[in-house]
């Protein structure tokens, strides 16, 4: 049995890189399907944050104390050296009867510099330790920022795409206000439309949905809204962080089913230079791009993912990935920073991995997924036109 010494170290290998691809890949699986251990990683990393920015501020003290040292050993109140060299003139004459050696004389001016220091060194001390300490804090402060950007901007190497839809205050009665307006509001009403939004598609007919992890994180509550403005609240089943993926169950009361999905997921690998769309909502209204499968691993050769050349945006993430055939292969999560129409998306196999374990657990009402793909030897336009209504915006209100 393993001790809080045990899993600390294992936290900090994983953390600093120390484990192998193996040991790594076994640990996220682990951290995806078990809370508590994900509870014990997340209370490991504040454990050694909070080490961290006490050992900063204690390295911060010490490096002020030392300057203020110096400067108080550089600047030691002297005796008045004019007053010393006349004595020792007038005691080594009366002591050994010869000529005094020639002595160092202090200018009148370094004199009143010197007086001026003794006067104003307090204050001129206090200054400096003052713009020392601002000088740390900007830095410090730029980098905590940096920090904070990097991690809710971006994972993996690559930039999400859940879009920000407009500031709001974020409190508890302005989320309750938004919520209750989608049950009564008069047609010219304005709902609130959330503090972020991505995409989402039906998973089963009977109100199971797929989107992208980062897309939900950090929310209080969701709505799912499909393209006729129609609203439903939803919320999360479970999480895979490790393959960016979540499943969203509708809670409404009203809800009736989705009806028949028609397309299929599929379990197997896709082929290098398959042609390949998605659907999305990067604005309000349904957005279609195309591509080619362009790698069959991730971002620094991740097995998870897809590399597809297809140009996405923010509100993009959580959108299907389909073949020609109209098969779904993936989930879009995000695009590389520094490439030209590099998108990622995360594999079918992984979702119907996750879907057949909490199948076998008994996690919630059975998943039902749909047998048979209707999308095959049908257009494009024609493939469209059936999926749309199974495609979803999913807001978010912190």
């Amino acid at each position: 049995m393993k001790t809080e010494a045990d899993y600390y170290a294992l936290f900090e290998a994983y953390r600093a890189g120390g484990l192998g691809d193996a040991e790594r890949t076994a640990l996220e699986h682990r951290l995806a399907a078990d809370p508590a251990l994900a509870q014990r990683l997340q209370e490991f990393e504040e454990l050694t944050g909070t080490l961290t920015a006490y050992g900063r501020r204690q390295a911060l003290r010490r490096r002020l104390s030392a300057i203020h040292a110096d400067m108080v050993a550089e600047h030691t109140p002297r005796l008045d050296l004019a007053k010393v060299a006349e004595q020792d003139e007038r005691g080594e004459q009366f002591a050994t009867g010869q000529a005094p050696r020639p002595m160092l004389r202090i200018s009148r001016t370094e004199q009143k510099l010197r007086a001026f220091w003794q006067g104003h060194r307090a204050t001129m001390m206090v200054a400096a330790a003052v713009a020392v300490l601002a000088v740390f804090t900007t830095l410090l402060g730029l980098e905590m920022y940096r920090t904070s950007q990097q991690s809710t901007s971006s994972r993996y190497g690559y930039t999400m795409l859940r879009r920000e839809v407009e500031r709001i205050k974020r409190d508890q009665r302005s989320m309750n206000r938004a919520i209750t307006q989608i049950d009564a509001a008069a047609p010219t009403e304005r709902v609130n439309p959330g503090k972020f939004s991505g995409t989402g598609f039906a998973l089963t007919s009977d109100g199971y949905l797929v989107t992208s992890y980062h897309v939900i994180q950090g929310a209080d509550s969701l709505l799912i809204e499909n393209r006729a403005r129609q609203r439903f609240r939803a919320e999360p089943v479970f999480t895979d962080v490790a393959h960016d993926l979540a499943i969203l169950q509708i809670t409404d009361k009203d809800f009736t089913g989705f009806g028949r999905l028609p397309y299929a997921f599929k379990r197997g690998q896709s082929d290098l230079g398959e042609k390949v769309y998605t659907l999305g909502y990067p604005r309000e209204d349904l957005v279609f791009n195309d591509g080619s499968l362009s790698a069959r691993s991730g971002f620094e050769g991740d097995t998870g993912f897809y590399q597809v050349s297809i140009p996405v945006n923010p509100g993009n993430s959580g959108g299907p990935l389909l073949d020609d055939r109209g098969n779904l292969i993936g989930v879009v999560s995000g695009r590389q920073m520094d490439v030209q129409s590099a998108a990622f998306a995360t594999k079918s196999s992984y979702l119907m991995r996750l879907v057949d374990s909490l199948s076998a657990a008994g996690a919630g009402r059975p998943y039902n997924l749909p047998r048979y793909n209707q999308l095959g030897g049908t257009t494009r336009p024609q493939q469209i036109r059936k999926l749309q209504d199974y495609v979803f915006v999913v807001k978010v209100y912190e």
